[in-house]
């Protein structure tokens, strides 16, 4: 698409703000479609959904950055408008694209936007495909760090309530004073700031209330002793964040209780259970598949990447290389540790270690079993991560090219969930706190000569992962919505380097 530029404003501030006022006027209206209709609206896949004024102004500026033409609140808050008029089914609507597929073309030959959308759009138009008759009982077995993201995620993402709905999280009871100091870690965070939204504590129905989402705490000490019947809560799908069992003789006890029909796991599984890395191989999944594993976070944030490479350029063999934040099976001074190294102080030193990742990659990507070798680094900072592919390809490549192809990917492939894309020279690891993609390709990093490319990839190794569990769950549970546009396969028509 040709690079397409806004006149320079005669009077900044005046432009500024009227388009604070632009984006003002879509809060309520984005906040009823989520609502109401459990349409979710994005802008180049940036949710608009409880975001505020400013957020809501950056995301465009986001556009400016990274797909060069300068999407503005003057051109999406008409196109906004006009889907709160439209009758719409259950759907996430990407208005950044479309509203830039309308100003490359059909609104120079005069078509209007409700025209543009009505044709676009015509699939959902009159309702399209509905939500189910019963919200999905979602179940987190366990309460630690992804648990607690985890949370956040599925009380945004509630929508209209009849998608997925959090129900309870089951914890070993710690004291008497156990239920208010788990609300307490869920509403203030060290790392990602404040909880958006209300807490309440209900001692009297053992539960908090968060955002108007009643979550029972139950407290259990094994699996298969609790009755969710119990507590009205059928069908949930359980997330087990404790990586306590993860093959599946182990993760099979959550399916011994009752109300309980499938198991996801945050963390890789063991045996000959499915790793899954949404976005790459979920189609895999059969549907009697009931103990889904969700990989680590750094095969989330290699894969996506691997696999476009692949398809594109052909990969010989590689090393992968991981920066990696310390974590909570790591000692705060030194101490026993049942593994190497580990029990040294986590944040006074640069930890070798060992990573599954290259070898979790073959399980995912067949197509690349035997090529990868990986190691770890932990480094004292407490989120992000960086991963660094030392990739041999099967063709000769530049450095404008890998880093063209991998922005067209973040932008407009099937993986634009998953891969985003960053060139500023000035980033560093805290700038992608609160990242919601896998990975974020770092194109100023980016080394090549010849048939060598050493690409750096950033993730946020905490909340950027547990995006990944969510819509991994909203795939599993059948709450995923028709997406429009429809992301481009992944089948390249970039402007490759001549």
């Amino acid at each position: 698409m040709p690079i397409r530029k806004r006149p320079k404003p005669a009077d900044y501030f005046s432009d500024w703000k009227q388009r604070e006022a632009l984006a003002e006027s879509m809060i309520p209206i984005v906040g009823r479609l989520s609502r109401e209709r459990n349409v979710r609206v994005s802008v180049y896949g940036r949710s608009l959904v409880s975001q505020s004024v400013l957020e809501i102004m950056k995301t465009h500026r986001f556009v400016r950055q990274v797909e060069h033409n300068e999407l503005s609140e003057f051109d999406t808050f008409p196109m906004i408008e006009t889907l709160s008029r439209m009758e719409l089914g259950t759907s996430d609507i990407d208005i950044g694209r479309l509203t830039v597929a309308w100003i490359g073309g059909p609104r120079d030959s005069g078509e209007s936007p409700e025209a543009f959308l009505a044709r676009e759009l015509a699939p959902i138009i009159g309702g399209g495909s509905a939500p189910p008759a019963r919200p999905r009982d979602v179940v987190l077995y366990g309460f630690g760090r992804i648990g607690r993201l985890m949370a956040r995620l599925l009380v945004e993402r509630t929508g209209g309530g009849n998608a997925l709905r959090l129900r309870a999280v089951v914890v070993r009871k710690s004291g008497d004073d156990d239920l208010v100091k788990r609300a307490a870690l869920l509403r203030r965070d060290s790392i990602h700031g404040s909880f958006k939204g209300t807490i309440r504590v209900d001692e009297e129905t053992q539960s908090f209330v968060a955002n108007g989402n009643e979550v029972k705490v139950i407290y259990a000490d094994s699996p298969e002793s609790v009755d969710y019947t119990a507590y009205g809560i059928e069908n949930a799908i359980i997330i087990d964040n404790t990586g306590k069992w993860r093959d599946e003789a182990g993760l099979s006890r959550h399916l011994q209780a009752k109300g309980v029909d499938k198991v996801i796991l945050t963390a890789p599984g063991k045996g000959k259970l499915p790793n899954i890395v949404q976005g790459v191989n979920h189609r895999d999944l059969q549907p009697g598949q009931r103990i889904i594993t969700a990989a680590s976070c750094t095969t989330n944030a290699i894969v996506p990447a691997l696999k476009i490479i692949q398809e594109e350029f052909g990969i010989v063999s590689g090393h992968v290389e991981t920066v990696h934040a310390y974590t909570n099976d790591q000692n705060l001074i030194d101490n026993y540790h049942d593994k190497n190294r580990r029990g040294r102080s986590a944040p006074l030193n640069m930890v070798l270690t060992e990573t599954g990742a290259a070898s979790a990659v073959a399980k995912v990507l067949p197509a690349m079993a035997g090529k990868l070798t990986g190691n770890s680094i932990r480094v004292p900072v407490p989120d992000v991560s960086m991963a660094i592919l030392h990739l041999t390809l099967e063709r000769e490549t530049s450095v404008l090219e890998i880093n063209e192809f991998m922005r067209w990917a973040s932008l407009h492939s099937s993986l634009s969930e998953q891969i985003d894309y960053t060139a500023s020279p000035e980033v560093v690891s805290s700038d992608f706190i609160g990242s919601r993609a896998a990975c974020i390709h770092d194109a100023q990093a980016t080394i090549v000569q010849g048939r060598q490319a050493i690409l750096y990839l950033w993730y946020d190794n905490e909340f950027g992962y547990a995006c990944q569990v969510q819509r991994l769950l909203e795939h599993v549970s059948g709450a995923s919505y028709p997406v429009f546009p429809a992301s481009d396969p992944v089948a390249w028509s970039w402007p490759r380097e001549s």
